[in-house]
Order: structure tokens, then sequence, then C-alpha cells
């Protein structure tokens, strides 16, 4: 089974970037379509993007479409997600999931594998 860590979550400003990392072990990550998801307090966990395993095909949610980016390092067996021009209603936990499915899917039901989380806070 994949094991994937998520990391470089902070504190950032309005307007201001991340990079997220989405680190796997244990198998090669492009077996899997990877999808970012986020939960805010007391709010469900959202779809974020998606990335399916081979074509570089790529989903995203509205909220975040033209300012996140998806993209993978085979080499680094590592995924990320790129965020510009973040907006507080951005902060929340952040995690990456992989799905054994040959899929975009939004619904978190189709990741078998997730990640610990990082915190994401964005400052007004």
């Amino acid at each position: 089974q994949v094991q994937l860590v998520e990391s470089g979550g902070g504190l950032v400003q309005t307007g201001g970037s991340l990079r997220l990392s989405c680190a796997a072990s244990g198998r090669t990550v492009s077996d899997y379509a990877v999808g970012w998801f986020r939960q805010a307090p007391g709010k469900e966990r959202a779809f974020v993007g998606s990335l399916i395993q081979t074509g570089g095909k790529t989903a995203y949610a509205d909220s975040v479409k033209g300012r996140f980016t998806i993209s993978r390092d085979s080499a680094k067996n590592t995924v990320y997600l790129q965020m510009n021009s973040l907006k507080p209603m951005d902060t929340a936990t952040y995690y990456c999931a992989a799905s054994k499915y040959f899929t975009t899917s939004p619904n978190p039901s189709d990741y078998a594998f997730w990640g610990q989380g990082t915190q994401v806070t964005v400052s007004s």
C-alpha cells in the first residue's frame, strides 16, 4: 500500500502563495490517481483538485480554478499542490489522497489512502 505525507503548509497573507507536497512511499505514486481535499473547522471535507495516473488530466473545484495547480514529480515520488492568490476562505487542513481507480473523482470515498494533513492559514 502507498503511504502519503503532506508538508508545506503554514501561515500566509492574502494574495500569497504556498506549495504543498504529498510525498509517497511504499508504492509508485504515478500508479495512483491523487486528489487534494481540504477541511475547515466545522465543515465537511471538500474536493480541491485531482490528477489522474497517466495523461496529465486534472480536475479542480470551481473555487480554486485558475489559482491552484496540481503536478507530479515521478522521480521524487511526490505530488504537489501549487496555491496562488490565496484567500482567507482557503484556510483549512489540506489532505492528499490516493486512489487505484483511473479517475479524477471529487468524491472522498473513491480514495482509499490518505495522508495526515497539513494546515494552511491565510490571514486577511
